[in-house]
């Protein structure tokens, strides 16, 4: 099955953001201070982004788990 996933820098922001269903939504915070996830109302993940993407450049993968909410 294809699905388009989306995904937009703004460079001046510094700001990354990919988005894998666009549908309502709402950004929350994860374990790591540079990303958030984005949730349905439903809180299935729908999308992430990342915060200071160039504070990234050399340093090591960043890694987070995105976890659905619970009901």
């Amino acid at each position: 099955m294809e699905k388009d996933v989306t995904i937009w820098f703004d460079e001046e922001g510094d700001y990354l953001e990919v988005i894998f269903e666009h549908k309502k939504g709402y950004f929350k915070e994860t374990e790591n201070d540079a990303i958030m996830e984005k949730v349905d109302e439903q809180g299935n993940i729908i999308g992430f982004s990342v915060l200071k993407v160039s504070a990234l450049k050399g340093k090591q993968p960043l890694s987070v788990t995105l976890k659905r909410q619970s009901a």
